[in-house]
C-alpha cells in the first residue's frame, strides 16, 4: 500500500493545499482561491466517485451513463475555460473526436473489456488528456489571435481567407498544447513513473506488464491530444470558438 489513509494523511493533505494557495496568494498569481476550491472539490468528488464506481460497474447501462457524465463535465469545463461565452459547447467536438475512436478501437480489439473496472480508468485518462489539450490549444490560439490581430487583418488584406489568416497566426501557439504530453512520453522512466505504471506494480503486476500498459497509455494519449488540438485549432480558425470583445 502506497499511502496510509488516516488522520495524519488528512492533516498533511490540508497543509499541502494551504501551502499551495498561500504561495499563489503571496506571489500574486491570482489563483489562490481557485487552488483552494479545486482541492476541496477534488476531495469531495473523489470520495463520491469511489462510492459510485463500486455501484456502476455492475451494470453496462450505468457504466455508459457514468462515462457520458465524465464526457459532459469535460466539455463544460473545457468550453467555459476557453471562451466563457455561449460558444463553449463546441468543445464537444475535439474531445469526442480524440477519445471515441481510441476507446472504440480498444473495445473492438478486446484490449479493454466492456467492464467498468477497466473501462472507467482508461476512458478517464483519455478524456482528461483531451480536456487538457483542448483547453491549452484553444486558449493559446485565441490569445495569439488577440495579440496579433493586425497580422490576421494583413493576411486577409493580401487575399487569404479568414480561416487561413487565423491559422497562420494561431497554429504554432496552439501546437504548444502538445508539449506536456510529449515531454512526459520522452522522459517516462527517467524523470517520473506515471500513475498507470505505479498502480499496476502496487496491484501485483510484473514490471514488464506495467511498462507495456503505461507505454500504451502514453501513445494513446498523444493520439487523442493531437486530434483534440487539431480540431480546436480548426474551430478557432473558423470562428466557431471565440471570445467576446473586452
Amino acid at each position: 500500500m502506497l499511502l496510509t489513509v488516516n488522520v495524519t494523511f488528512g492533516v498533511v493533505l490540508a497543509v499541502l493545499l494551504a501551502v499551495a494557495a498561500t504561495v499563489a496568494a503571496v506571489a500574486h498569481l491570482g489563483r489562490a482561491r481557485e487552488i483552494a476550491v479545486a482541492g476541496v472539490r477534488a476531495a469531495v468528488q473523489l470520495g463520491a466517485v469511489s462510492l459510485v464506481i463500486g455501484w456502476v460497474v455492475r451494470s453496462v447501462s450505468l457504466l455508459l451513463a457514468f462515462l457520458l457524465l465524465m464526457y459532459a463535465v469535460a466539455v463544460w469545463t473545457a468550453g467555459r475555460r476557453i471562451t466563457g461565452n455561449r460558444t463553449w459547447w463546441w468543445a464537444w467536438l475535439p474531445i469526442a473526436a480524440g477519445v471515441v475512436p481510441v476507446v472504440a478501437a480498444l473495445l473492438l480489439t478486446g484490449l479493454v473489456p466492456l467492464k467498468g473496472i477497466a473501462l472507467i480508468p482508461v476512458t478517464g485518462i483519455l478524456i482528461g488528456g483531451a480536456l487538457t489539450a483542448t483547453v491549452l490549444g484553444g486558449r493559446r490560439a485565441l490569445d495569439e489571435l488577440g495579440l496579433r490581430r493586425g497580422e490576421v487583418e494583413a493576411g486577409m488584406a493580401l487575399g487569404l481567407l479568414d480561416r487561413d489568416a487565423r491559422l497562420e497566426v494561431a497554429r504554432g501557439p496552439a501546437a504548444d498544447a502538445l508539449l506536456p504530453g510529449l515531454d512526459q512520453t520522452r522522459t517516462v522512466g527517467l524523470v517520473t513513473l506515471p500513475g498507470a505504471f505505479v498502480g499496476m506494480l502496487l496491484g501485483g503486476a510484473s514490471p514488464a506488464l506495467a511498462g507495456a500498459v503505461q507505454l500504451f497509455v502514453l501513445v494513446a494519449l498523444m493520439a487523442v491530444q493531437a486530434v483534440a488540438v487539431s480540431l480546436v485549432l480548426e474551430l478557432v480558425a473558423r470562428g466557431r470558438l471565440y471570445r467576446d470583445p473586452a
